[in-house]
């Protein structure tokens, strides 16, 4: 049962696809609307004041239970979304080809529009941050973040989505998803749990954002680009050749 699993789950693109969609969560991350409110995440999700989170010592597990739970309740959601794109995948797979280059142009699109100054996009957003919603809360306000973060994370998580319907199984678009959510919700545990020596890295990454974006942006570019001309699903046979050759569960 467990081989049938990993069967179903994992081919030679969806290696490659994992890892392109955690990056896109570590670019998601460093977005306008999530990194620069990473302390006021941090407080609502934990219930606890910046001067306790400086301190944690004596608090990390309630971090450590807050960032993971808040982390499940956005990836839960975006895995729904991977579910079904990868369900549509499967059921328009005879126009696969034709619709997947239309997506690619799209994620092009989306690259020029992260790179480029467009205000929804770089703008710094998010909802007021006040009270404390606390551990229990977490999971819920995870998906109540991941559905207001859409507008700001929506490249990314499009290009994410893409890969999934090229996958056409709507398991491995959910392992997708949950790629691209761990990308976007490992650096909130770590940082929740030394806060204190993440603050320096946190004003760079707040300074340097423009730069996060772009190479976002290419990225999405050169992911359309493969999309459009056929190369993704080159990679993907051969990776598939190379895996089966090497004896590797597929």
């Amino acid at each position: 049962m467990i081989a049938s699993f990993a069967d179903t789950v994992m081919s030679g693109s969806l290696y490659a696809a994992i890892a392109v969609a955690a990056v896109a969560g570590l670019v998601s991350f460093l977005s306008p609307c999530v990194v620069p409110l990473v302390p006021g995440y941090l407080s609502l999700i934990t219930g606890l004041t910046a001067d306790e989170l400086t301190a944690a010592r004596g608090h990390r597990h309630k971090v450590l239970a807050g960032t993971i739970g808040f982390t499940l309740g956005f990836s839960l959601l975006f895995m729904t979304y991977g579910i079904a794109f990868g369900e549509l995948g499967a059921r328009l797979l005879e126009w696969q080809s034709q619709i997947t280059k239309v997506m690619g142009v799209l994620v092009i699109a989306l690259g020029f529009a992260y790179i480029g100054r467009v205000p929804l996009l770089d703008r710094e957003f998010g909802p007021h941050l006040r009270g404390r919603g606390g551990v229990l809360l977490s999971p819920f306000l995870g998906v109540v973040f991941g559905l207001g973060w859409v507008p700001c994370v929506g490249p990314t998580l499009a290009a994410v989505q893409t890969l999934a319907f090229t996958e056409a199984n709507a398991t491995r678009g959910a392992v997708l998803s949950l790629a691209y959510g761990l990308g976007l919700g490992v650096p909130f545990v770590l940082i929740g749990l030394f806060f204190e020596r993440a603050l320096a890295p946190l004003r760079w990454m707040r300074n340097h954002r423009r730069r996060v974006q772009q190479f976002g942006g290419l990225l999405l570019i050169a992911l359309g680009a493969l999309l459009v001309t056929g190369a993704w699903d080159a990679l993907a046979i051969e990776m598939r050749t190379w895996f089966a050759g090497s004896g590797v569960l597929l």
